[in-house]
């Protein structure tokens, strides 16, 4: 069963195994709006944990994604730059963005559960 863990720059993981999904989380789909692009990394890139891999762009700001857990990208979801909106419509589900080969497994404890991240976005205006 894949373990959610949110990052405090508002990403998600599901880790299962060695293979981590990435994606931004509900709270942070709220605050950007409406999404109108995506922009990822090609497969077979390397990221270290809790640096810039990407770039989301809504109808309000762009902001940076940034990767929870060091690792090779091995798949992109690459129907987002036909369908952004999906990162707005189930950003959970088939808005997700990356799949990584998980580099270094405790990095997950620098990353939050579910309560922690409840907390987090509780005292974030």
């Amino acid at each position: 069963m894949a373990r959610l863990l949110y990052s405090k720059s508002h990403e998600w993981a599901s880790v299962e195994g060695d293979i981590a999904t990435i994606g931004i989380t509900s709270h942070a789909q709220r605050q950007l709006g409406d999404i109108v692009f995506v922009e990822l990394p090609l497969a077979g890139s390397a990221f270290v944990q809790f640096t810039q891999f990407g770039t989301i762009e809504s109808t309000k700001a762009a902001s940076e994604l940034y990767i929870p857990l060091s690792g090779e990208i091995i798949e992109v979801n690459s129907e987002l730059s036909n369908n952004p909106q999906w990162v707005n419509e189930d950003p959970l589900g088939k808005g997700w963005m990356i799949k990584i080969k998980i580099q270094d497994p405790s990095e997950t404890g620098n990353l939050l559960d579910e309560a922690a991240y409840k907390a987090l976005t509780e005292t974030q205006v």
